[in-house]
């Protein structure tokens, strides 16, 4: 429930209650990431993008062209072919005609390929064309072995693996036998679940990782095998041309695992572990990543064809959260999930679209778009350019870029929301209710995304680890809860009745992140419990944290809705707190911990284990260079302030070492709800330096952007009121209002800054609770759901 976590009060009190079921759909809630020159990021276009000869000498010579150019939300989709001629280095779509195709394929440079055609002519005679092709696919690959980490989606994933015997048959056509990848740990053996489960935390390659570096790191098994070759010469011969031919990148030996016939040795191609001089900084004189040992390809006359080391293409995912899609990226594009990065963690359910960075090794934006786009024999151009991306997937819009996104790099999100089955006692009601929104803005609370999905909300793990109550903090993550997956089910039963901690390991997905780490964690200590704060401690850091931040918010929350409840919502009153104006970055948000944390549009706190973590293992920082932070000053209203400030103006703190609280009665309530928590309010500092509170502030209203909203009339619920960029550009048809429709449907269009939720927008129209569990509750029990008919266009519902 909202009040559980401090939701409770409205600023349109006395405007009555408009029922509507929100997200009844995936595509009533669409998202689109704001970048930060304030655009609007859309698909702009499904065709093949194509890299320009002079792009390449531009790119190479540094010129400031190569930066990627600003995407336009209001353009046509076709206007981005024009652009492309403008912007030589920026990769504008085009239209792939026989024609061009092969004009551009004469004019590319052969080394500009991902394997020029002399190679497979230098290996002719000494492999058959099945091994060439192979040795083509491991060195596309390139140095870095890809993840073989699994994603579990619940029920519709499972089935889907099913029906296609593997989700990686179905995305992945290197997966050919004779390419070996790396070979699976034992189940229930810890390492496993503990590397790959927290996003990738195995086979870091920095400072002497990867190959040949620190003990432990994640070993390349990857080779390709060539046929028996009985001649010496012709073997040595394969060993010289295989040297020469990649310079030292791949290496040969002969195969031992297999005993020698009268056909003669079979020789074992494979990347070398002196890491081929490029990549991320493997053995120690290499450094990490890109400080040290160079970007990939750096020092063999720069990346690939003298691009740029990154690619940036636009990602629309749908009912999937974003590390989910990345990991499912990663397979596809045959890279390491590292290697994937973005501005913000997304909603999984909805439609959501945002830009996404690669670091491209040796991979071209053609290269990558026929990955992605499984037109590598798996689909056909038509069937691209026809039909919507497998498994809610898709990705278009390709920009060579010098650097990669990082965690908060966007000013926000713009939102298209559909509300169904809305009743109202008058169209004056509605609108009285939406410009309220739009002059008055909404409470900004933190919504219930925030808090987690489950019936454990997770602040309460956060107060139990500030309180340093492990034994407590362990007891409330382990603890079974509604609803779960049938295999998180069984394997919280296994630990919790059985005690059979190697079964509940076995069990117990990926996915399952804090879950995993603590049972391993008791399996490396051979079933001894007492230790729950070193249980705890390997829990990644970026998950700790966000059950502190929870506790945070739930306060702010909570002494938020005092504030209201004691001076109302119009105006500063005495003791309010506001940035001082010589704080002006303060004010502009760079105090929020929402820069780096998901908001509205963005993922639910379980699903957020994503770039800072990877980031930090890769090399990368996982936040903006920029000065250490400094606690902004901030001022106490007296009463000659108070005609100088807004209701905007005013900002409530998180709790923290480093910020005021509010002066007068509320300050001392404030002070009074943590005491009731066992929390000292002057002192935040734990002997553990990750739960030691800094504090920031938030402003107590927001207000949108832009606000506009439409009525319209349905009677079937499966046909869609709103459209997703891809079907727009598939030419779906769009939808529309049914004039004689049975039920009304409200669709608002607003956009917010990053430390806002949407959900919290809407909250203040509909006067109804808005997690997840109730809104489900309401769709199943609408009258629409009556005139359900299979005709729907859209084969997804939010259920």
């Amino acid at each position: 429930m909202e009040t559980d976590v401090g939701i409770s009060e409205y600023i349109g009190h006395d405007v009555p209650k408009i029922e509507g079921i929100i997200k009844q759909r995936f595509t009533d809630f669409l998202v689109y990431e704001v970048d930060l020159d304030s655009q609007v990021i859309h698909l702009k276009s499904l065709d093949m993008p194509a890299s320009s000869k002079k792009g390449v000498d531009t790119a190479a010579t540094g010129d400031p062209a190569v930066a990627e150019s600003a995407q336009n939300p209001t353009e046509p989709a076709s206007s981005a072919v024009d652009q492309s001629s403008e912007q030589p280095v920026t990769m504008g779509p085009v239209a792939e005609t026989s024609e061009e195709a092969a004009t551009a394929e004469e004019e590319a440079p052969k080394e500009d390929e991902p394997w020029p055609e002399r190679f497979t002519k230098a290996l002719e005679p000494f492999l058959s064309e099945a091994v060439i092709g192979r040795v083509k696919e491991l060195y596309i690959e390139g140095p870095e072995p890809p993840l073989t980490l699994v994603s579990d989606s619940g029920w519709a994933g499972r089935q889907a693996k099913v029906a296609t015997g593997g989700e990686d048959s179905a995305e992945s056509s290197v997966a050919a036998p004779p390419v070996q990848a790396e070979e699976p740990e034992p189940r229930g053996k810890g390492k496993r679940g503990r590397d790959r489960g927290r996003g990738g935390r195995g086979g870091r390659g920095g400072r002497g990782g990867g190959r040949g570096g620190r003990p432990g790191a994640r070993e390349d098994n990857r080779k390709v095998l060539s046929d028996p070759i009985a001649s010496k010469e012709t073997r040595t011969g394969l060993h010289q041309v295989i040297r020469d031919l990649f310079a030292g990148k791949l290496e040969t030996e002969t195969d031992t695992t297999a005993p020698a016939s009268d056909d003669g040795s079979r020789i074992a191609i494979k990347w070398s572990r002196r890491g081929g001089g490029g990549g991320r900084g493997r053995g120690r004189g290499g450094g990490r990543g890109e400080r040290g040992g160079r970007a990939e390809g750096e020092g063999r006359g720069g990346e690939r064809g003298g691009y740029p080391p990154y690619i940036h293409f636009t990602l629309q995912k749908t009912n999937r959260d974003t590390q989910d899609a990345l990991v499912n990226l990663s397979r596809t594009l045959h890279c390491n999930v590292k290697d994937l990065s973005v501005a913000g963690t997304k909603d999984k359910r909805g439609v959501t679209v945002q830009r996404v960075s690669l670091r491209r090794g040796n991979k071209t934006v053609e290269d990558v778009w026929k990955m992605a786009n499984g037109f590598n024999g798996r689909r056909t151009m038509e069937e691209v350019l026809t039909q919507r991306g497998e498994r809610g997937v898709r990705v278009a819009d390709f920009n060579y870029r010098k650097a990669s996104l990082e965690l908060g790099m966007l000013k926000g999100n713009a939102f298209v929301i559909t509300l169904r089955n809305v009743r109202v006692d008058s169209m004056d009601t509605l609108d009285r209710a939406m410009t309220i929104i739009k002059t008055k803005g909404f409470i900004n609370y933190y919504g219930m995304q925030r808090f987690g999905t489950a019936c454990i909300p997770t602040h309460t793990i956060g107060l139990a680890l500030l309180k340093g109550d492990w034994h407590r903090a362990v007891s409330l993550i382990l603890r079974p809860r509604p609803g779960e997956h049938p295999d998180v089910v069984a394997a919280r039963n296994a630990w919790l009745v059985d005690k059979d901690l190697d079964r509940a390991l076995d069990i117990m997905p990926r996915r399952v992140v804090a879950e995993r780490c603590i049972l391993e964690s008791y399996k490396k200590q051979n079933g001894d419990t007492r230790n729950a704060m070193g249980a705890l401690s390997t829990i990644p850091r970026n998950l700790r944290l966000m059950y502190i931040h929870a506790y945070q918010s739930y306060v702010w929350n909570a002494i938020v809705s005092e504030r209201i409840r004691m001076h109302g919502p119009e105006k500063p009153v005495v003791g309010d707190l506001v940035f001082d104006e010589s704080s002006a970055k303060a004010e502009a948000g760079d105090v929020d911990v929402d820069a780096i944390e998901p908001t509205e549009g963005e993922g639910i706190l379980e699903d957020s284990v994503t770039n800072e973590d990877t980031a930090k293992e890769s090399g990368r920082s996982g936040k903006r260079s920029r000065k250490a932070w400094e606690p902004p000053r901030v001022k106490t209203l007296a009463e000659e302030d108070l005609d100088k400030y807004s209701i905007f103006d005013v900002i409530m703190p998180l709790p923290g070492k480093d910020v005021d609280f509010p002066g007068g009665a509320l300050g001392e309530r404030y002070k009074e709800f943590l005491r009731r928590d066992g929390l000292d309010p002057n002192n935040f500092v734990r002997k553990q330096k990750d739960y030691t509170l800094g504090g920031s502030y938030r402003k107590i209203l927001h207000l949108p952007k832009e606000l506009s909203w439409t009525v319209m009339k349905y009677t079937d619920p499966d046909v869609p009121l709103a459209q997703s960029d891809e079907d727009k550009l598939l030419g779906f048809p769009p939808p529309a209002s049914v004039e004689d429709g049975r039920f009304l449907a409200l669709q608002i269009n607003l956009q917010l800054g990053t430390a806002a939720y949407a959900t919290m927008a809407l909250r203040e129209v509909t006067k109804t609770e808005t997690s997840s569990h109730y809104q489900t509750t309401l769709t199943q029990a609408s009258e629409d759901q009556k005139y359900r008919t299979s005709d729907g266009v859209e084969e997804e519902r939010a259920e």
